[in-house]
């Protein structure tokens, strides 16, 4: 499975919905994953890619990793894999 393909996976796994229904455009808001859903998704994220995500659950603007569609969250897992592998 590719990164990308796994990273939809756990958002549409933490959104309640079919993998099909989760685009590289969709927003967090629109598929409507809450502030306990994005923390559970950062927490799936992590585990599965063996990364430390940059996120500030008590103000998630500051975080430094870029939520603000699934294509950003791709781009930032992609980003944090490539580091760890260096």
């Amino acid at each position: 499975m590719h990164l990308r393909d796994k990273v939809i996976a756990i958002i549409a796994e933490q959104a309640v919905l079919d993998v099909s229904d989760v685009t590289m455009d969709s927003t967090l808001q629109s598929l409507g994953i809450d502030s306990l859903g994005l923390v559970e998704a950062i927490f799936a994220i992590e585990e599965a890619f063996d990364i430390s995500i940059p996120f500030n659950a008590n103000d998630p603007a500051q975080s430094g990793f870029d939520m603000t569609s699934v294509a950003a969250i791709v781009h930032a897992v992609e980003g944090l894999v490539a580091q760890k592998a260096a």
